[in-house]
Order: structure tokens, then sequence, then C-alpha cells
């Protein structure tokens, strides 16, 4: 299908616009300049997103299908059905190009010392060595079975592992099925030469057939994955609304439902129409679905493979490690700097141990009375729930709204909910419909008498693992109008209420959106005035409709618009008398850029905001985000100075043209190479 029916215009469909970002990271992964160890975590990244994508998107469509077969998405008017059959058509080549990928890098880790081998390119003496690993430690853990009445088809799990195999006994034709267990190495070693042998344990396990099935011949095998979808739909009306019910027994239930949903994907390396047919059959799946791969299905044991390099080679095709910075002023306490002044971390490159220690410092300081905090997604070993404990142990008022429905996280989240709760702190599971998806923690101090405030605001999770991978920014602050619009901001969690006008903070869903359409509204005036107008936005995706007509509307009048979007972009900027004076560049680079900033004009009269959202209709209509006006003068001009650099960035950066294409930026001779994350890292406070 022609890859013109995702775009119409100004508009470009936000599920091929995915497809172009994940080329993104595919990019990198092909990327002489990136270390090689590095490079291979790219392609596990891309391989792994585009899983996601299939079970969550790919999944949300095919309900669609099912329940509104006729409806239409409103910026390029595509059906359900269109928009599959387009995906489906455009994951071929992405299949393809990853092959291409994986093979240079294959070629790359022989020249580091690591031979990543088949089995038909084993010698005698490594087959031998790899029968024997077959023999002393897969055999016991394999279960095999033969279809037929007494052994019905298994239901194959979301994303595991299977090789399926067409036997014959006597004069019958039948199928067999085995499971590779998860439980096994990944990766087997092999002696043989200077450079590491590897193989890998499903092309061990498929190599020998005749231990699992005696007595059967074997006309030939597959390996298959299959990707199940994982779209689920949770309102608070579908549950008993009793004051005492408690919504995450629903949410458990609805959960244990993923791994039964329907299969949206087939994925196999076989050229057998015989087991594909028998497959498609009792997957009650279309051969659009199932794709055929020459490579691999999963890559997550390159994030591992370094291991087996000699150092000096592990040491140079890494990113070198590095320590986020610790805020200037805060070696004497973070509360006691915090109250004098606002407080600015960036990570990665500022650590989170900065906020770990805020909290710590709260649960024992004397003067603090309240905490509460939202919680989307933590780290598995959380030691912001650690200081929470903390904190309710020493007698604070702890509470924790915490979103049950983080997708993918749900589980996690759970858990740390019972935790807090045994604890004796509050715990709300969000609210209402509305995903709460808010950064931001309010603490309430009681000095000589006096109420007083600490809040932070930040664009990123309180997980000390994404701290060091994402790039978020956070501010700290003791400003009295944002301390008591956060004070409201959970009474209002608490009791339900979303219509509530702040001093200072934009709260989706009831201000965000209109606050930021008053801002555009702004500039567009200034320009029609023939003033200087200028919009700076930073943000990972950008669906909403109304959003996009609204840039579209101040590129019109003359309003110079830069957009900084790492992935979905539904707006094609460029396009004559339209979009003409809107940019839209993405970086793709080590660190994931998730922070979220918005800036309305220029100079000591902008405004900027940082935010937990991004501008999809989901986050600024159907969920409870927070924007937050930076109002520390040397905050605002050191986020603005990042945004320039951000935007000058011409080695990780890549322009939307006019043509829905992602380009990079052309370098003239004499012009500096920027690297906008590098830089960042190499700065001081």
């Amino acid at each position: 299908m022609s890859r013109n029916i995702f775009r119409d215009g100004v508009y470009m469909n936000r599920e091929y616009s995915w497809l172009l970002f994940n080329d993104r990271v595919l990019e990198q992964a092909d990327d002489k300049e990136v270390p090689l160890f590095e490079r291979g975590k790219f392609l596990s990244i891309f391989t792994s997103n585009l899983d996601e994508f299939y079970m969550v998107r790919v999944g949300s469509l095919y309900n669609q299908m099912k329940l509104a077969p006729s409806s239409k998405e409103n910026k390029t008017s595509l059906t359900a059905a269109q928009q599959t059959d387009g995906i489906l058509a455009e994951t071929k080549a992405r299949y393809k190009r990853r092959a291409e990928v994986w093979e240079r890098l294959k070629k790359q880790y022989k020249a580091a010392g690591i031979k990543i081998l088949s089995f038909d390119g084993l010698s005698e003496k490594q087959k031998k060595s790899a029968k024997e690993f077959f023999l002393n430690r897969a055999l016991p853990y394999l279960s095999p079975i033969v279809i037929d009445s007494k052994h019905p088809m298994l239901r194959f799990s979301n994303k595991s592992l299977y090789l399926v195999y067409d036997l014959n006994k006597g004069d019958k034709s039948m199928f067999g099925l085995l499971p590779i267990p998860e439980n096994l190495p990944r990766i087997i070693e092999l002696d043989g030469g200077k450079k590491k042998q590897l193989i890998l344990c499903e092309d061990v396990i498929a190599e020998f057939a005749e231990y699992c099935f005696p007595h059967y011949s074997v006309k030939d095998r597959a390996l298959i994955r299959v990707t199940r979808n994982a779209d689920f739909e949770t309102n608070e009306s579908d549950v008993d609304s009793e004051y005492d019910y408690d919504f995450s027994k629903y949410l458990k239930e609805k959960i244990d439902m993923r791994s039964s949903l329907s299969v949206v994907r087939l994925e196999i390396n076989t050229t057998s129409e015989k087991i594909k047919d028998f497959l498609l059959k009792n997957l009650s799946l279309k051969k659009s679905r199932c794709f055929s791969v020459s490579d691999l299905f999963d890559y997550r044991f390159l994030f591992d493979l370094d291991k087996y390099a000699d150092a000096e080679t592990a040491a140079s095709e890494k990113y070198p490690s590095f320590k986020g910075r610790t805020v200037r002023g805060t070696e004497n306490g973070v509360l006691n700097a915090a109250m004098k002044r606002d407080l600015f971390l960036s990570y990665p490159f500022d650590t989170m141990d900065t906020f770990v220690r805020l909290l710590n410092e709260c649960a024992q300081s004397e003067k603090v009375r309240s905490i509460k905090i939202t919680i989307y997604r933590l780290y598995r070993h959380s030691k912001v729930v650690d200081a929470l404990l903390s904190a309710k142990e020493n007698g604070k008022e702890v509470t924790v709204v915490i979103e049950l429905l983080a997708r993918f996280d749900e589980e996690s989240n759970m858990y740390y909910a019972d935790v807090l709760a045994e604890a004796g702190c509050t715990v709300i599971y969000g609210m209402g419909n509305y995903k709460v998806h808010s950064k931001i923690v309010s603490v309430v101090l009681e000095d000589g008498g006096e109420a007083k405030y600490l809040t932070h605001i930040g664009t990123g999770n309180y997980n000390e693992g994404t701290a060091k991978q994402y790039t978020d920014l956070n501010i700290i602050t003791a400003n009295r109008e944002i301390g008591e619009d956060a004070v409201a901001f959970f009474r209002n969690i608490a009791v339900g209420e979303t219509r509530y006008e702040y001093k200072k903070l934009l709260v989706a869903p009831h201000t965000l959106k209109n606050g930021l359409t008053e801002r555009i509204d702004k500039q567009i005036k200034r320009a029609e005035k023939g003033e200087s107008a200028h919009i700076i936005a930073k943000v990972n995706s950008l669906t909403d409709k109304e959003i996009i007509e609204k840039f579209i509307e101040a590129s019109k009048a003359g309003v110079k618009v830069e957009l900084i979007v790492r992935g979905i972009c539904c707006l094609v900027p460029q396009v004559v008398k339209k979009s003409e004076n809107i940019t839209v560049k993405s970086i793709v680079g080590r660190f994931l850029e998730h922070s979220r900033i918005y800036a309305f004009g220029e100079g000591e009269d902008a405004e900027v905001f940082v935010s937990s959202a991004d501008f999809m209709t989901r986050n600024i209509e159907r969920r409870v985000e927070i924007a937050c006006p930076v109002l520390d003068k040397t905050i605002k001009n050191k986020i603005l100075s990042m945004l320039s650099v951000l935007l000058a960035d011409n080695v990780k950066g890549r322009m939307l043209t006019s043509r829905g294409k992602y380009v990079k930026p052309t370098v003239d001779d004499g012009e500096k190479y920027i690297d906008s994350q590098s830089i960042f890292l190499s700065e001081k406070q």
C-alpha cells in the first residue's frame, strides 16, 4: 500500500509517524559513530518498541475494527482497517532493514572478537559441545507435545519462543510443539580459537529434535513467536460503584486477561507453507499478519554482549560512564536550600539522589507535617517508597496518589500500593476515569506557627532507573502560590474534582488546554501587530488536532514555531501557506528525550513551563496533567539556553520535511557539530 495514504496535506497519520520514529532508533543501531555495544542495544530497543506497538496500537486498531469498523481517525480520515493494512505493509520493509543491520553488526562483533554462529557454522568439536549442553542443560527442562486428539493445541504465550515441527510417524503426519524455556541461558559459549564463539540457545535446541520426538521423522521445522493484543480499557463505571469496592481487584482480573487476548501478529522463520497454514488456521489469523523473519525475534541478549569482549574492547565500545551532578549549595541539606531558593535538576545530567535526599530530609524534619506525591512508574527497588515509609513511621501525614493503570506497570504499582497502605499511608488509585500522569510532590511545613510549602514539579517519573536514562527536568520551589496550588491539587484528587481554577498551575483536563491556546493566541496577536512572536515546544508526541490547528494558525500569522518532537508528530511542517513558519526536529540519542517544555515569547517576557503532558488528546483532555510556570529567572534562562542547544543539534537531530520524511541537517564547512546530550553531559554546575 502506498505511503501516501498516511499523509493528508499538513497532517500525518499517528501510527505511520510512530513507525518513522522507530526508524530513527534503528538508524542509531546502524550508525558507526555510536559505540558497537550501544548499537546492539538500539537494535534491541527497536525490536521491543515494535513489539509494544503491535501489542498496544495494532491491538487498539484490532478492537476498533470489531467495535466501530466505519469510524475514521480525524487527521487522515483512515479507518482502522485501512491503517492496519498500511501498517502491515510498512512492517515488512522494517523487518528487511533490521535483518540488514543485524548482518552488519555481526561482522562488527566478529572484528571485535565475538563470533555469533549458526549451528551449520560450528566445527565438529563445537557441535559435540552443543549436544552436551542440550542433553545436560536443556533436555531436562523441555516439554514437547504432539498435537492429536489426546494432546490439543496449546495456547502460545505472548512473545515467547516456540519450535514447531512437521512430523511423520509411519504413514501418519502430525505437528510437534516445543516451548523454549525462558530459564535457560540465551547465549551458549563454545570453545574454538581466540575469538569468543557464541550460539543462541534456540538454535541448539532446534537441532536435536530426535531426543524430544523419538521414533518420529522430522520433515520441517520453524521457530515462531506470537504477539497478543494487550490493549484493554478500564473504566470506573465498569465496576461495582459501592463505596467500599477496591478498584485494584477489578484491575487484577483485567491484567490476567491480557495473556489470553487475540493474537495480532505471527513471526516465523520458515518457508514451509504447511506449518504456516497450520498455525494461521489455529490462531484464526490472516496471512497478512504473518511475517517471515530471517534474523532474530528478540535481541535483548545484546544488552549483555559486552561481557564476552576483552576489558579494553568492552570499555572502548560503550558509552563512557558518568555520575550525575549534585546541585551546588545542597551540601548541608536539600530542604534548607530549597526553602531559600528554587532548585533545578536536569536528569540524567544531575543525579536523582538530590530528590531522594530531599524526601529523606522531609521524613526526618520536625517541621514537616505532610508529604503528598503522585506516582506513575517506580523503580523495582524504590528509594522513593522507602523515604515515604520512613516519613509515615515518623508520624508524618503521607498521601500517595498511585496510578494503577500505568501500562505494563500495573502489577508493580499494585504491589507498592499495598506496601504503602499497610504502613498506614493514605493511598488513592487515581481519579475516576482520568489517568493521573502528573509528577508532583507537595510538602507542608509548620514554621513559627505558620504553614509553609515546598513543591516539586517534574516532567518524568519518580523512578531512579529511568532518571539515569531519560532526560527530564525538575523544579523544587517554596513559592507560596504554587504551594497552595499543589495542596489544592491533592485535595481535588481526593474528592474527584477536576474543575478548579489554580493560581499558577495549568492542570488537565480543565485548564491546561485552554491555557496553552490562550498563550498561542497571545503570540498570534503579537505577530499580527508586526511584533516578534515565537513559540518553542518540546514534547514526546504531537497528535491533538486542535493544538495542531492552533500552530497552523500561528504559522499563517507569522509566528515562528519551533517544535522538538521526539516521537509521533501528526503535523507536517514547511507546507506552503499552511505550516511554512513551523519547524519540527526529532532527537534520538544516548538518552531518551522525555522532558516537556513550553516556551511562549522571547527574552525577559518569555513564559516558560515544564510539564508532564505531551500534546496528545489523551494527555490534555483525558488525563490529570500539570504544567508549571518557571518563575525563577536564572532557571528560566537555563531552560531557554537548553532549548537553543537542542534546536541546534545537527548530530542526533533530524528535521521533518514538508514531504513527511526525516533528514539529517546539513553541516556546512567550518560549521560546528552539535550533539546536545554530549554538551549537557560536559557542562559543570
